[in-house]
C-alpha cells in the first residue's frame, strides 16, 4: 500500500525508535527527583530534547515548553494569554481556516466573552495583510495565524503579518504544527513570533507530545499566561504534571534528524510530487485539477480534484492500494470546513483528495497507480 497521508501523521523513524527504548526499560526515573542517577539520566536525556528542538527552531533552550501536542498547545496559548491579559482586551482575531484546536478553542472564548474575528481567505487559503490591519481594534491582545494550511499546503507570509502585530502591540501565535521538519525556521530570523505551536508526530516523532515556543523578552521573563494544568512546577511553573521522556526523547532525535535531512528531503519531496501527479494524470487526464499554489507551499502537499470521483468513494475502493484522505484528520466526518472558508464549491470539495508524501517512503512503486 501507498501511504499517502503524511499530513495526518508520519511513522516513527527507526533511530528515533531506538533512542527512546532506553527510557522505557532502563531510565525510567522521573525528571523532577533529585539525588539518584535514574532521576539525573531523565533530565539530561529531556535537557538534550529541548536543545535539539531548540536547535531545529534556533531558539534559546528555555523558550521550549512541551507539551502532549498541538492542540494542548493551541489551548494553551490561547487560553492562557487571554485570561491572563483580558484587563489589556478581549478581543482575538484568527483565521477562518484554522485547525479544530484554534477554531473551537476561540469558539469557547467566545462564550466567556472574549470577541472573536475571524479572517476570510483567498483560493489558496492566504490572509490579506489588509484585512488583518482593518480588524485591530485597541483591544485586540492576539492575533493567531497558522503557518501553513493543513489542507492546500499554503505558506502564510508570517513574518509580515507578525510585524503587522508588534506594530500595533499586539502578541502573535502560530500554529506551526504542519512545516516543523519540513521547511527550514530560524526564530531569530522571525522576532515578532511570539509563541509557535508544534507536534512530534508531524516529523516522524511519537506521537502525544509536542510543545510550544514562548519568547522571552528582553528582560528574560515570559508573556504573562495562566497556566492550563495546574500542580507541580514542571515546565518552568507554565504546565504541570510528569514528563513523558521517552516521548520527549523521540521527538528531540526526530528534531535532529530533520536538521540533517531537510536539505534533501525538501528536494526528494519536489522529486515525488512530480511523479505522483505525471502518474494520476496517465491515469485520469484531464480530470485531474490541481488545487495547490505551487509558488508557495510545504513540499510533499497534493491537493488535488479527479472530476467525477467522489472523494470518499474513490478512497475506500482504493483503500488496498493508497492512504490518503479528503482533508485534516481531525475533522474528517464532515465536509471541509477549510475549502469552503476558500470558495470551494461544495462539488468541487467532494472531488478533492489531499495527498501528502513522505521523503522516507520509496515511492518506486508509485507504477502502481494505473
Amino acid at each position: 500500500m501507498l501511504y499517502l497521508d503524511n499530513s495526518a501523521t508520519t511513522k516513527i523513524l527507526p533511530e528515533v525508535l531506538e533512542a527512546m527504548m532506553p527510557y522505557l526499560s532502563e531510565y525510567y526515573g522521573n525528571p523532577n527527583s533529585k539525588y539518584y542517577s535514574q532521576a539525573l539520566e531523565t533530565k539530561k536525556a529531556v535537557d538534550l530534547a529541548r536543545h535539539q528542538i531548540a536547535v531545529l527552531l534556533n531558539c534559546s533552550d528555555d523558550e521550549i515548553l512541551f507539551t502532549s501536542g498541538s492542540t494542548e498547545s493551541n489551548n494553551f496559548v490561547l487560553k492562557g494569554y487571554v485570561d491572563a491579559n483580558e484587563n489589556l482586551g478581549k478581543h482575538i482575531i484568527i483565521s477562518s481556516v484554522e485547525h479544530a484546536s484554534i477554531l473551537n478553542t476561540a469558539k469557547f472564548l467566545e462564550s466567556k466573552g472574549i470577541e472573536v474575528t475571524y479572517l476570510p481567505v483567498d483560493k489558496n487559503g492566504f490572509i490579506n495583510a489588509n484585512d488583518l490591519i482593518k480588524s485591530i481594534k485597541r483591544e485586540t491582545i492576539l492575533v493567531s495565524i497558522m503557518w501553513s494550511n493543513n489542507e492546500l499546503g499554503s505558506i502564510n507570509d508570517i513574518k509580515k503579518i507578525s510585524e503587522i502585530c508588534h506594530k500595533h502591540n499586539i502578541l502573535f501565535h502560530t500554529d506551526a504544527t504542519q512545516v516543523i521538519g519540513k521547511i527550514p525556521i530560524d526564530l531569530s530570523d522571525y522576532i515578532n513570533i511570539d509563541f509557535l505551536s508544534f507536534s512530534a508526530h508531524k516529523f516522524y516523532g511519537p506521537k502525544g507530545v509536542g510543545g510550544v515556543f514562548i519568547r522571552k523578552d528582553k528582560n528574560g521573563f515570559y508573556p504573562k499566561l495562566t497556566p492550563l494544568l495546574h500542580g507541580g512546577e514542571q515546565e518552568y511553573d507554565l504546565r504541570a504534571g510528569t514528563l513523558a521522556v521517552h516521548q520527549i526523547v523521540g521527538m528531540g532525535k526526530a528534531a535532529e534528524i530533520a536538521c540533517r535531512d531537510m536539505e534533501s528531503n525538501i528536494k526528494k519531496l519536489y522529486e515525488y510530487e512530480n511523479e505522483f501527479i505525471f502518474r494520476m494524470k496517465k491515469v485520469f487526464g484531464n480530470k485531474i485539477i490541481i488545487n495547490n499554489n505551487f509558488d508557495n507551499k510545504i513540499p510533499g502537499l497534493i491537493s488535488l480534484r479527479i472530476l467525477g470521483y467522489n472523494n470518499q468513494l474513490f478512497l475506500k475502493n482504493a483503500s488496498s492500494l493508497i492512504a490518503a484522505s479528503t482533508g485534516s484528520a481531525c475533522s474528517n466526518a464532515k465536509p471541509s470546513y477549510v475549502l469552503k472558508a476558500c470558495g470551494y464549491k461544495d462539488e468541487e470539495i467532494r472531488e478533492t483528495i489531499r495527498f501528502s508524501l513522505s521523503a522516507y517512503d520509496n515511492y518506486d512503486h508509485f507504477n502502481s497507480i494505473e
